[in-house]
């Protein structure tokens, strides 16, 4: 067994670092009643996440039924594994089940189709707690943003990491230098699990081990954007800037809209001022560098958005949420559109037997005036969703409105109707003129409906 495992923490009082985190796992768990939101526990990999997710589960006496990117995530799929131990108590005598969906923001592409929504229909069905992790809060769905609670864990420091690591070499018997645990926990980046990695491939076949046998099991250094834009609004020095712009995945384009989309957190209005004239000079280079294809100007660019907002923001960090770009939104939200668009359009070829070109070039018009005369009628006829409706009327609150009333009537009609069904036939009740309940002509007389030969 590799060693991540088997000093992954069992308890929740063995958790390396984030205690704020903890704490707010231990009251949630602690006063949990249906009205709770799950939790969603996010931050880089390797900090702890799943792992405190199971020591609180240890904690409080909780089974846990798992579920993460692994397993195909379709709605199906999610209603059968998750759906089902939600809402179902649980056979082991724990207390109750911890529902954990691991890897919550890779919910995308064919495999994960309506899994997003499958788990918003499952938080609101839930008899059971629920906790998701996901590694980039901002890549959820809004709908699972508004449906759960966020939980964030930071990456761990240096001097939080070593401890764990002597305690590690000293239960498996292991001398080691203090400078080769340093050195592990300043290269792991946060990680408790690299470092303990990297300190288990170090010490294999060794009793003792020394700086240089960690040198080649060291963790990629990468930064992420998050890291830049926190490091920019701290006022890091040039050099460590201008490096972490290098290493990102991110180009100066998208970085310089990380930046604009956080400039709302400098201390005030000249500070913010100067931050956005900084980002319009490197904006100029950038778009120099797609004009002339000469991507050396992108250095430039860097330099100046990086430095100018770093000495705009005098070290004063940011207080809050790091927020991507507002435009990435409203791009988003054109996406929706066209997809929605998309699949009315497919939706309406099918009833109609039209062509998709045809039918979205022209008859889409037509369609859309007398929807609008007859709103709820059309809702009733091509099965509309609000979404798909409004593309019609331009009203999103009036469209919720229609489709849900439209709901509610054939709601009412398929309760009148089933009401009928089960309601008892009126009996008969005898009088003067009735036949004798055994008479010869009664008894001799076909049953209804059947005709008779004399």
């Amino acid at each position: 067994m590799d060693w991540a495992e088997k000093y992954r923490p069992q308890r929740l009082q063995d958790v390396v670092g984030n205690s704020g985190a903890v704490r707010q796992m231990y009251e949630w768990a602690r006063d949990w009643t249906r009205q709770k939101k799950p939790l969603v526990l996010y931050g880089k990999p390797g900090i702890g996440k799943t792992s405190s997710a199971h020591a609180l589960a240890n904690d409080m006496n909780w089974e846990v039924v798992e579920l993460n990117a692994s397993d195909q995530r379709t709605k199906a799929a999610l209603e059968r594994v998750a759906g089902s131990g939600s809402t179902t108590a649980s056979l082991s005598g724990a207390s109750r089940k911890l529902i954990l969906l691991d890897e919550a923001d890779n919910l995308h592409g064919q495999a994960d189709r309506g899994g997003a929504k499958a788990i918003v229909d499952i938080i609101a069905e839930s008899r059971q707690p629920i906790i998701l992790i996901a590694n980039d809060y901002y890549a959820l769905t809004k709908e699972l943003k508004t449906a759960t609670e966020p939980v964030q864990f930071r990456a761990l420091q240096a001097r939080s990491i070593v401890p764990r690591l002597r305690h590690i070499c000293t239960t498996e018997g292991v001398a080691c230098d203090p400078a080769a645990l340093e050195g592990i926990a300043e290269r792991a980046g946060g990680d408790m699990r690299a470092a303990v990695n990297m300190l288990y491939a170090a010490a294999i076949g060794n009793d003792r081990l020394e700086v240089g046998d960690v040198q080649t099991s060291a963790k990629d250094e990468r930064s992420t954007i998050f890291e830049l834009v926190g490091a920019t609004f701290k006022g890091r020095r040039d050099a460590d800037l201008l490096r972490m712009a290098v290493e990102v995945e991110d180009t100066p384009d998208a970085v310089e809209q990380w930046l604009e989309g956080n400039l709302d957190q400098l201390p005030d209005l000249a500070s913010q001022a100067q931050g956005y004239a900084c980002l319009a000079r490197a904006d100029e280079y950038i778009g120099r560098t797609y004009r002339r294809q000469y991507y050396t100007l992108w250095r430039y660019a860097s330099a100046v958005m990086l430095l100018g907002v770093a000495d705009a923001a005098g070290g004063s960090g940011i207080h809050g949420r790091i927020m991507p770009p507002s435009r990435w939104q409203k791009m988003g939200a054109s996406k929706k559109q066209k997809a929605i668009r998309a699949g009315l359009t497919r939706k309406l070829s099918e009833m109609t037997h039209i062509p998709e070109d045809a039918l979205r070039e022209d008859f889409f018009t037509a369609i859309g005036i007398l929807v609008e005369q007859d709103p709820a009628g059309y809702v009733r006829e091509f099965g509309l969703d609000a979404d798909e409706l409004n593309l019609f009327i331009h009203d999103k609150t009036r469209a919720a409105k229609i489709v849900k009333d439209v709901a509610k009537e054939e709601k009412a009609k398929e309760k009148k109707a089933s009401g009928k069904e089960k309601a008892p036939g009126k009996s008969k009740k005898s009088g003067d003129d009735d036949p004798p309940a055994d008479t010869k002509e009664t008894r001799d007389s076909p049953p209804p409906g059947q005709a008779t030969l004399f």
